[in-house]
């Protein structure tokens, strides 16, 4: 596949496209990354150096890949973070524009906007833009569970709520809905779930939860899960083989003791995900 992935990027360590780049390339794939910041590193370490990029030159970037022909080849377009509706605005444009041009591209939304225990971390008005606009614009979308009971206006207790809270937001909008760090009552302490809902069925994989939270591995997830949707056609197989790689790839980098994602290491597993967590249908 050709992807236009609009996301931050960070010199030092792994998010947005730092975090979304390398995964897709590993896999095969060509990507033309265009960034919305270009930062010395995430700004989970409360200091950082770099400029936020003007939204007038995040879409200048996007005209000059169109002028070199581009925009029938890609097949999808991939965003993360978006901090400032101006920059959705220009992502939302050149997702209408590839669509113009290639009517079987996709739109994969990683809706970021907060998490269980840290509440909303964007600006005010971000989760309802991402709610109202954004998120009905896509074809695919990879929340986690508390983005996802926002989304849905619902609090989740259970699997059976989150599969329905899902269809809630399906409804807006988006076909394929990854659901991320999912817990519910029927889990161990130390477990987590992945939830993919498209209009095929329901599916889930559960994992163990390891004591690790690096930055990034949203970003990668969505990566990943949007590259394995689009060429195996199956969300089924593609919620096994993100889940496999997603938890090789925290495996590794909690060996290391390393604060960043060890993507290069585990490159091997993002190539070829190791079979370990069988993926089970929910309906």
């Amino acid at each position: 596949m050709q992807i236009l992935s609009i996301q931050s990027h960070v010199a030092f360590g792994y998010v947005g496209n730092s975090a979304a780049v390398f995964p897709l390339q590993r896999l095969g794939h060509e990507v033309w990354p265009v960034l919305t910041v270009n930062f010395s590193n995430h700004t989970g370490y409360g200091e950082w150096r770099g400029p936020l990029i003007d939204p007038a030159d995040v879409a200048s970037v996007i005209e000059g890949i169109s002028e070199r022909g581009a925009l029938p080849g890609i097949d999808a377009v991939l965003s993360g973070y978006q901090g400032d509706p101006a920059v959705g605005a220009v992502i939302l444009d050149a997702v209408a524009k590839v669509k113009a041009a290639n009517p079987e591209a996709v739109y994969c939304c990683d809706p970021v906007m907060g998490d269980v225990g840290r509440g909303f971390f964007v600006r005010p008005g971000i989760p309802e833009f991402m709610r109202d606009q954004v998120v009905p614009a896509a074809d695919i979308i990879t929340p986690n569970h508390f983005e996802l009971d926002f989304l849905s206006g619902r609090t989740t207790t259970t699997l059976d709520e989150v599969v329905e809270a899902v269809d809630v937001v399906r409804a807006t909008g988006p076909r394929d809905v990854l659901v991320t760090s999912v817990v519910h009552g029927a889990l161990g302490a130390e477990e987590l779930d992945l939830v993919a809902v498209s209009d095929e069925g329901a599916w889930a994989v559960t994992t163990p939860l390891l004591p690790i939270t690096p930055n990034g591995g949203g970003d990668t997830t969505a990566a990943v899960y949007l590259a394995h949707l689009r060429t195996t056609r199956s969300p089924a197989t593609a919620l096994g083989l993100t889940a496999n790689t997603l938890f090789a790839i925290l495996e590794r980098t909690l060996e290391t003791g390393r604060r960043e994602l060890e993507l290069v290491a585990a490159q091997d597993a993002i190539a070829v995900p190791p079979a370990r967590f069988e993926v089970r249908r929910l309906r």
